[in-house]
């Protein structure tokens, strides 16, 4: 294969994901990846989960796949707050309450991490990082982190979601690849954004984010209208 996307972060939002995988089909992408967070916080968990398991999608479990699919209280989200705290444990409620139980054991069966090929690259995804599931990997961190987390991994592309802000940058010969989020960016940019890696001309790994529109705003209304928290939708027309 010499081109694959990934996608990650949909969060329960099936039109974010379907544009996605649209926009991808129509790029004459070879494989799709999907790096986990399928639920939590959006409107359509079963439905994303459906989509993900009938297209036969490698996919991962992230952190709150993890606990809907075993029935936890706590997806191991960090809050910076306590209201963000209140509001995510109503999103936790919610999703625990309105994910079927074909999707939970879609979830259940997810493996942590994938490793695959592209050319004659090794690529290692993973839903917060090769440590921990939720561990947070934003771009501003210490040089020092990722030259650590380099010199421990065996492939040449890392390849990663879970902070929903998009990012690319080579540490230690290791080139990282945050894919953003497919269904709840929190760049500044609504749109749907997810990761394409692909061989250049000297077969060296290439790594961009997409951007893919869709009606956030009709996704925010349904969000509403399922009891969802009225921030969120805000959130998710604002992006930020």
């Amino acid at each position: 294969m010499s081109r694959v996307a990934v996608v990650t972060d949909i969060h329960g939002n099936l039109p974010a994901l379907q544009a996605s995988l649209d926009a991808i089909d129509r790029l004459g992408i070879d494989r799709i990846y999907c790096g986990g967070d399928l639920v939590g916080y959006g409107p359509h968990p079963n439905g994303v989960c459906e989509l993900i398991e009938d297209r036969g999608i490698p996919t991962i479990y992230g952190n709150y796949d993890y606990a809907i699919a075993r029935e936890l209280d706590d997806c191991g989200c960090a809050y910076v707050t306590q209201h963000d705290r209140e509001l995510g444990q109503q999103s936790v409620a919610w999703t625990l309450a309105n994910t079927n139980r074909r999707s939970k054991d879609f979830m259940r069966g997810l493996p942590f991490d994938l490793r695959f090929e592209l050319g004659e690259h090794a690529v290692h995804l993973v839903h917060g990082s090769p440590r921990k599931v939720n561990e947070y990997l934003f771009e501003d961190k210490p040089a020092s982190l990722y030259e650590r987390l380099a010199a421990a991994e065996e492939a040449e592309v890392l390849v990663f979601g879970h902070t929903h802000k998009p990012w690319i940058r080579e540490h230690g010969g290791v080139l990282f690849v945050n894919c953003g989020s497919v269904g709840k960016p929190k760049d500044g940019d609504p749109r749907a954004a997810f990761a394409i890696l692909e061989l250049d001309d000297r077969s060296h790994v290439r790594a961009s984010i997409e951007r893919i529109p869709y009606d956030a705003a009709a996704v925010a209304r349904e969000l509403e209208a399922a009891g969802l928290p009225g921030e969120y939708a805000h959130k998710l027309v604002a992006a930020a």
